[in-house]
């Protein structure tokens, strides 16, 4: 946790269907130094999307609103722009679940201090945080982040229930699952901060202690890691066919098969040995990573309050992973190899996709990578562990090119989002 500047952990693991152990590390916030309980709560970010997913799964289920519907349909406060290019049928409840809605905004990457003025969510959807929500891409066509997409999902949500999304959150999945610490509201409520971690940066307190979110159904849930295994526990149950869960069996199914690119309706799908499914989360000041198994009741959640959480998140699931027998959940451990300059090559070129934007350059010594924009001195040496699988030591991820070197994607340390190639000349540096 010093080495990389973590104030606090929190990590739930849950085993043949039931928490077998919940417990904090460090500190909630480096002013009071009041350490870090199975109660604290922290922002889960992105880890938000799986909840509207299962609350968004539980309305279609009860006939309020429609998977493959154009979801203008139900929008009742606003409408989103329809492109007769891009999007000639509009976009549908399934693809803004799974990010293949074609349309913009993969994140947010900041809320506002606690007392701000915060904007409504049709204030948000026409651009009050960043580009107003729109159609970049064909719908369908395509997997494509999209924190945008779902915030007109949320609006939706409120607009077909005539609730806000918060108390439907609260109605629909947290007071039924027995998530006592968890809560969509922003600011948080006094319950949550009796016992609530502060965002942390580079060692040092963020302004304001947190950022409000009000980008609630993308990311604005506060929680703990032990009411998200319940929430894990509930669609294990559900996926192994047993009723009287959240969701039935048969939209567990559906919530859990793949529409694109290793993704479901709100879950990233690790189809490699036995199946999986989990996300993962990064809101200013919070790092979380959720993963388990389809077929068993077994996994793990990890919450962070800041510094480098996900290399922190990688080395606590690994070691969890080790002791308890889940060879799927991360990638062995692979001693670097030396590879030709050819073989270099082959990896080259510049890659975009899923929020990043990639330059990679094969030079004598090795693959460099570098973020498009960035100075040369940034690049990043990254360690090749075969000639296809290479690994970013300052990310803490490693990726998994495709044959053809066309994409590659991420197989430890991130949820399996593809990159893909977009040019086709490679650059290389000359060899010696």
């Amino acid at each position: 946790m010093r080495r990389y500047d973590v104030p606090g952990i929190s990590v739930a693991v849950f085993h043949a269907g039931k928490i077998a152990w919940a417990r904090g590390w460090g500190v909630r916030d480096l002013t009071s130094c009041a350490p870090v309980t199975p109660n604290t709560a922290f922002q889960a970010a992105s880890i938000s999307k799986v909840v509207t997913a299962v609350i968004a799964l539980r309305l279609v289920e009860q006939g309020k609103i429609g998977l493959d519907r154009n979801i203008n349909e139900s929008l009742r406060s606003w409408q989103l722009p329809k492109d007769e290019k891009l999007a000639p049928n509009g976009v549908t409840l399934r693809e803004l679940l799974s990010h293949t809605a074609g349309l913009n905004v993969h994140g947010f990457d900041h809320g506002y201090r606690p007392g701000a003025t915060l904007p409504t969510t049709v204030q948000i959807l026409e651009g009050a945080d960043g580009p107003p929500v729109r159609s970049i891409l064909p719908a369908g066509a395509q997997f494509e982040y999209s924190g945008g997409g779902y915030m007109v999902a949320q609006l939706a949500l409120t607009d077909v229930s005539g609730m806000s999304f918060a108390d439907l959150a609260q109605r629909e999945i947290l007071g039924p699952l027995g998530m006592t610490r968890s809560a969509f509201a922003m600011p948080p409520s006094p319950a949550i901060r009796a016992d609530m971690a502060f965002g942390s940066a580079w060692g040092k307190p963020m302004p304001g202690n947190y950022e409000v979110m009000p980008q609630l159904a993308p990311a604005g849930l506060w929680t703990t890691a032990g009411d998200l295994a319940r929430l894990l526990i509930d669609l294990q149950a559900s996926a192994s066919g047993k009723k009287g869960h959240r969701l039935s069996p048969a939209m567990t199914r559906v919530m859990m098969t793949p529409v694109k690119d290793n993704w479901g309706l709100g879950l990233a799908l690790y189809g490699d040995g036995v199946p999986r499914f989990g996300h993962d989360g990064v809101n200013p000041g919070f790092e979380s990573f959720m993963v388990c198994y389809v077929g068993k009741g077994d996994g793990i959640v990890v919450m962070t309050n800041g510094g480098d959480g996900r290399r922190l998140t990688n080395e606590v699931v690994r070691a969890v992973a080790a002791d308890y027998g889940w060879p799927d959940i991360v990638v062995p451990a692979t001693e670097e190899r030396t590879l030709s300059f050819a073989q270099l090559s082959k990896a080259a070129g510049r890659f975009a996709g899923s929020g990043l934007n990639v330059d990679l350059e094969a030079r004598p010594d090795g693959l460099f990578a570098r973020f498009v924009g960035a100075p040369a001195s940034a690049s990043e040496r990254l360690v090749a562990l075969s000639p296809t699988r290479f690994r970013s030591e300052s990310l803490g991820v490693t990726v998994e090119f495709a044959p053809d070197f066309s994409s590659f994607t991420f197989i430890d340390g991130a949820p399996p989002m593809k990159v893909m190639r977009t040019r086709a000349a490679p650059l290389a540096a000359k060899a010696d």
